[in-house]
């Protein structure tokens, strides 16, 4: 499976911006899409994941009521609708996949086997 994240960009606070998430080879069955984000100078965090099959969403607690992630499975897509920007959300935005997680490995970057390659976003306030 391969992963291609794109849609970053240069917007202001308060604006919108949707990430997308396009994935080649078969990602039927149990297949989990997540984002992860990484700021200068810090540590990759979790944002939020999907499982194709159920629809569950999670999210990390800075961002639930303002990012909403969704997958198309007819495009292999999944998306981050991204509102309220603020300029902590500034970071390179990672999208990870993953067959074979289990529910309390959602938040572990570790867990997943496929990623893509960074979109950056950036706030300015």
């Amino acid at each position: 499976v391969q992963l291609q994240a794109s849609g970053g960009g240069l917007v202001q606070a308060g604006d919108s911006r949707r990430l997308s998430c396009s994935a080649s080879g078969r990602t039927s069955g149990r297949f989990t899409v997540a984002w992860f984000r990484q700021a200068p100078g810090k540590e990759r965090e979790f944002v939020a994941a999907i499982r194709l099959n159920s629809g569950t969403t999670y999210y990390t607690d800075s961002i639930k009521g303002r990012f909403t992630i969704s997958g198309d499975n007819a495009k292999n897509t999944v998306y981050l609708q991204m509102n309220s920007l603020e300029a902590g959300d500034t970071a390179g935005y990672y999208c990870a996949g993953s067959f074979t997680l289990i529910t309390s490995s959602t938040r572990t970057s570790s867990a997943y086997s496929f990623w893509g390659q960074g979109t950056l976003v950036t706030v300015s306030s």
